[in-house]
């Protein structure tokens, strides 16, 4: 076969004819790749913008914050005697500070031993039991009238006509057998248990130098330990340590209650850590300073507020020019930014503007507007700031600040304490009214008990309580109580229960002229305190005549609506203004309880705005959507306008190769019809 080559035949330029036959049809083809470059172009613009807005969002989750515009500072003159730590409820004011005692915890050894790690006992499986209360002398000072203080003899470390009364928290237990039964193997059993106790050896240099040391996690005189053992022999004369009868250990340092004065006024505390005693401040005590007393200063952290205030301003202005940039237009270069002409940006300026051009509505903060201290929008759009203005501001209306930025509650009822709010709550005056207080779940025994009252083991020990729904056993330690030691017990054992602990119910135990009351700690309808059995009820009296009161829910309306109430929250009612309104009903009156007022401040305003333009559902996502979607349709038509390309080339090239036959051939016909004429006229 020969090789053909378009043109030969006829001298036509075949391809350059297609080429450029082409050119001219493929010229949507680069119309539609700028429109797509177009698209790419506004597609990378709205992700910077959905970044920008991002981090405007992020700035705006801080300001939002109503403690931001709310810090106190508090100092100690000299911080080597205390810190102080201020909060936003705390009062501006100086107080003097006397420290005569600082809190600690108990500390115990045991007797000592040969080694640590030699076996204590038969290995028989035994119950260490541990309680903390308060150590008393039996001995009643003749003045006050009052147990007298009991201290332990110098030598011995050992009391003597004292007390023990649990404080209820609950007993701990750690279980030792044949494979922890060692000075050491006990250390481990007690530290893994987490009884609140921590346990260590100490070699004392002695014949017998190894010695279990116990310090007690908790500082204060209420946390006195009781070790009661159940099982072998040794172990119990080793451990066990009642400090009203036998006691195996000596105590080495007493639990004591930090002592101090605050403006003169004596305060005893179990924790050198104490936060109600100056209302919204936290201080730490580190040295005692009797004779020289230091002075702690609670101030406004003006400073903190108007930085926060700032940090907005330079948030807003940021998003604010971003904005103004990415669809701006230049008329001396006559050149538009990549997102110019876009009606989604214009919208989203306007969204933004529209917040601050609106007071601040629900009545939560009396100030209203950012032009009240100081902050005011620029011709520019952007927000300037008179620092004397806003100073003067915070200065003088310092609590109110926070409302004008955050989200905020205020209620005029001392016992009805705003919570939280939904993104539902809209701002606004709430009526509150109550119909019912909620109430604990209790069971009042139906007669004093017989004091003193002999708990003995084995008959008459055991208790079946229901607390919260829940139900168990607990077992009384043998023993003649009176009725507050006995309510003690009742309250240490129930606390201390395993099941209890384990669904996180507690419950108080009182006695009133010797009859006893057990009340659930929880509130509203799952709060319930029952005696159901055991061999010590009737003892007790809660066999017969007991009295038992249902746990009850706080019942009212909040905006006119029927609230929700669980336990002594109230929350407004769904499809009302006031829907996920969170209110603390802690007592009081029934009745009309005035209003909650919910003000929604700007930078909470504007954080909910920007979270929903940059959300799945926003501005922003529905147009990059949009513009992505824009993109596969120019995709799709310069696709098939390719393939129309390829098929027109197609058709060119046959159109012009039969073009070229039938010139070639007509040029072929024209050299023989020359060659014959030349013939003839040769021969004529």
């Amino acid at each position: 076969m020969g090789i053909s080559s378009p043109g030969i035949g006829s001298n036509l330029d075949v391809n350059s004819i297609v080429s450029q036959l082409l050119a001219i049809d493929k010229q949507p083809v680069a119309a539609l790749d700028l429109k797509t470059a177009s698209f790419q172009a506004k597609l990378s613009g709205f992700g910077t913008l959905k970044g920008v807005l991002s981090q405007f969002q992020t700035a705006l989750s801080g300001l939002s914050d109503i403690s931001k515009f709310q810090t106190v500072k508090a100092s100690a003159a000299d911080a080597s005697i205390a810190t102080a730590i201020g909060s936003s409820v705390a009062v501006p004011g100086s107080y003097s500070l006397e420290v005569s005692k600082l809190a600690q915890s108990q500390k115990l050894n045991a007797a000592g031993q040969l080694s640590s790690t030699a076996a204590i006992g038969s290995g028989a499986a035994t119950v260490l039991s541990f309680d903390f209360g308060t150590i008393a002398s039996a001995i009643v000072d003749p003045v006050t009238g009052k147990p007298a203080a009991a201290v332990p003899d110098p030598v011995t470390g050992k009391f003597s006509n004292a007390t023990f009364t649990s404080g209820g928290a609950g007993t701990k237990t750690v279980t030792i057998d044949a494979t922890n039964n060692s000075l050491s193997g006990i250390r481990d059993a007690i530290n893994k248990a987490a009884v609140g106790v921590t346990a260590t050896i100490v070699n004392d240099g002695s014949g017998t130098p190894f010695r279990l040391a116990l310090s007690v996690n908790a500082t204060g005189e209420a946390n006195s330990l009781k070790v009661s053992v159940a099982g072998d022999a040794a172990l119990t004369t080793l451990l066990a340590n009642d400090p009203a009868g036998s006691q195996a250990l000596s105590q080495t340092a007493a639990a004591q209650n930090a002592a101090f004065k605050v403006d003169g006024i004596a305060v005893s505390k179990p924790d050198n850590k104490v936060s109600d005693v100056v209302p919204g401040v936290t201080l730490t005590l580190a040295k005692t300073n009797v004779g020289t007393p230091t002075t702690i200063s609670v101030t406004r952290d003006t400073a903190s507020v108007v930085s926060s205030v700032n940090a907005f301003v330079e948030a807003f202005n940021t998003t604010t020019k971003t904005l103004r940039d990415a669809s701006a237009y230049d008329p001396v270069t006559k050149k538009a930014a990549v997102l110019n002409g876009e009606a989604s940006v214009r919208s989203i300026q306007n969204q933004i503007r529209g917040v601050l051009a609106a007071p601040v509505a629900g009545g939560a903060s009396t100030l209203t507007l950012l032009s009240q201290i100081g902050v005011a929008i620029q011709k520019d759009g952007t927000l300037g700031v008179d620092a004397t203005k806003l100073q003067k501001a915070v200065d003088t209306n310092f609590s109110e600040i926070a409302g004008l930025f955050s989200a905020a509650g205020k209620s005029g009822d001392s016992l009805v304490a705003y919570t939280a709010a939904s993104p539902k709550t809209a701002a606004g005056a709430y009526a509150v009214n109550i119909s019912q207080l909620a109430a604990r779940g209790s069971t009042t025994a139906g007669a004093a008990i017989t004091a003193p009252l002999t708990i003995t083991a084995g008959s008459n020990d055991t208790l079946q309580i229901k607390v919260n729904g829940v139900s168990s056993t607990i077992t009384l330690a043998a023993d003649t109580y009176t009725p507050d030691t006995l309510a003690a017990e009742i309250q240490s054992k129930i606390n201390g229960n395993a099941t209890f602990v384990g669904i996180g119910a507690t419950a108080a135990v009182t006695q009133a002229g010797g009859v006893l009351s057990i009340a659930s700690n929880a509130y509203g309808t799952i709060s319930n305190a029952e005696v159901t059995g055991g061999s010590a009820r009737t003892a007790l009296r809660f066999d017969t005549g007991a009295t038992v009161s249902a746990g009850l829910n706080v019942e009212g309306t909040i905006n006119g609506a029927t609230a929700v109430g669980s336990g002594q929250s109230l929350v407004g009612a769904s499809g009302n203004a006031a829907e996920g309104l969170s209110l603390l009903i802690s007592g009081g009156a029934l009745g009309s309880r005035g209003n909650v007022n919910y003000s929604l401040g700007y930078a909470f305003q504007l954080k909910q705005l920007t979270t929903s333009l940059i959300g799945t559902e926003g501005a922003i996502a529905s147009r990059t959507n949009g513009l992505s979607a824009s993109i596969k349709d120019v995709a799709k038509s310069k696709e098939a306008l390719n393939a129309r390309l390829v098929t027109k080339e197609k058709q060119y090239r046959a159109q012009f190769t039969a073009l070229d036959g039938v010139i070639s051939k007509m040029s072929t016909t024209s050299t023989f019809l020359t060659q014959q004429l030349a013939s003839l006229s040769k021969n004529s």
